[in-house]
């Protein structure tokens, strides 16, 4: 007799985990408390220094700014730089989450999603008793931007899985000498090695720009990856030998989290950036005969390697 299907179920966290740091465009102080949230509640940011504050779940038509980063929000509550923890939790396979945060900017950490993946794991990761649900990509959605030299596009393709494929297009000594593509299957099970330590980065010449417009306030070698006219900045060089391509995926695996579910589909992109992927989930959503939600009454017929909890470091 065979034993019973198990069905893949949702994920959350067993217990508390909290981080203080500075938001990487504020420069602002911040206090960052993860927890456990019941089935089918999705990913909730609250704004604990505001009284009264409406909570922000997190999904497509949430998302109200991506200059640089993706910002949430409700009403007079947003919250900025939310896709790293976003990144983390896709690559973790969580689905309900209460992020109680006393500023309007996630912390940059190190720059990375490894710190999240970290506040994560030593959390614990709880199954809940409710089905996970999956964005099923039907058929190709895609969207494009510009022409010729700043042409920038992503697209999604159904798929039994989730994989992505990222080139990036930087004109910089330092970057053209690292590849700038990187492929990746987030079944393998290989996101917190291959994907969550690739660090965000910026130009030198960039950040004075960026700083007088308010931006960049809490960046620096600790936390980005920071080069001149013709090199790497940081004492320990680069941590992947494609950190700049592995990086713009990890923010595109945060954005597409972005739609609430897990997605089954192929995800490809050229340049795309924080607008163009939110751009690409609203596309989706709007076309009802291009998705569908799923879930698995066996685990055993889901993609492989989706029904295993993410290894710990």
């Amino acid at each position: 007799m065979s034993a019973a299907a198990t069905p893949l179920a949702q994920r959350t966290l067993r217990a508390p985990s909290r981080a203080t740091g500075v938001g990487l465009h504020s420069g602002a102080r911040v206090e960052l408390t993860l927890r456990h949230a019941p089935p089918d509640t999705g990913i909730v940011f609250r704004r604990t220094d505001l009284p009264g504050a409406a909570p922000i779940k997190v999904a497509a038509h949430t998302v109200t700014d991506t200059q640089l980063a993706t910002t949430i929000s409700a009403g007079e509550a947003r919250v900025r730089t939310i896709e790293h923890l976003m990144s983390a939790c896709c690559g973790l396979g969580l689905d309900n989450l209460y992020v109680d945060i006393t500023a309007e900017e996630v912390p940059v950490l190190d720059g990375s999603a490894s710190s999240f993946v970290y506040l994560l794991q030593s959390a614990g990761i709880e199954v809940q008793d409710a089905p996970r649900r999956f964005v099923r990509v039907l058929r190709p959605v895609e969207v494009r931007e510009g022409a010729g030299s700043e042409l920038k596009w992503a697209r999604l393709a159904p798929h039994h899985g989730f994989t992505l494929s990222f080139e990036i297009d930087f004109h910089h000594p330092a970057v053209d000498a690292t590849g700038q593509r990187v492929d990746f299957d987030m079944g393998s099970g290989r996101y917190v090695r291959d994907i969550a330590r690739a660090r965000t980065f910026a130009f030198s010449r960039d950040v004075e720009a960026l700083r007088a417009h308010g931006l960049a306030l809490g960046g620096g070698l600790d936390n980005a990856i920071v080069m001149d006219e013709t090199r790497v900045l940081n004492e320990g060089g680069l941590r992947y030998a494609e950190e700049f391509a592995r990086h713009k995926m990890l923010d595109a695996i945060g954005d597409l989290y972005c739609i609430g579910h897990p997605m089954l589909a192929a995800y490809t992109a050229f340049r795309s950036g924080h607008a163009l992927n939110n751009r690409l989930l609203r596309a989706l959503l709007a076309q009802e005969d291009a998705w569908e939600l799923v879930s698995f009454d066996d685990a055993a017929s889901a993609p492989a390697g989706f029904a295993q909890l993410a290894p710990a470091w």
